[in-house]
């Protein structure tokens, strides 16, 4: 019997440096990917920043070419109806099913029955 103890004791020994093996090696394997993953999302984020950065000069300089042959204030109006228009068809374009209304529209509620409720002299009463 103290035999099959000790192989027991090394059975328990052996799982457990085994579980403790694998668990650093996940850990690290996902340490390693959120860390490609932070860096894709840091790059994400600096690429809009600049593009935002960008569509404001394109806008200025749209508002400052209108305002060479018009007041400034018709030249800024303008410059933000071409911009609400392009966002309009930006939003249409990632939405296509939301563009326009539907003949359908989803509820969350379900529709109005089309027959008219039953009169009381309709419903039958019961008497206990």
């Amino acid at each position: 019997m103290d035999r099959l103890d000790h192989l027991e004791h090394l059975d328990k020994h052996l799982v457990e440096e085994l579980a403790q093996v694998a668990r650093e090696t996940v850990r690290d394997e996902l340490r390693e990917q959120s860390r490609k993953q932070r860096r894709t999302a840091m790059l994400y984020a600096a690429s809009g920043a600049v593009a935002l950065y960008a569509g404001g000069a394109l806008a200025l300089a749209v508002g400052l070419a209108l305002a060479v042959g018009l007041p400034g204030w018709a030249a800024a109006l303008i410059t933000a109806a071409i911009l609400g228009a392009l966002a309009y068809v930006l939003r249409g374009a990632a939405h296509p099913k939301h563009g326009h209304a539907t003949a359908h529209p989803r509820t969350p509620y379900p529709p109005m029955p089309t027959d008219p409720p039953p009169s009381p002299d309709d419903v039958p009463h019961h008497r206990a």
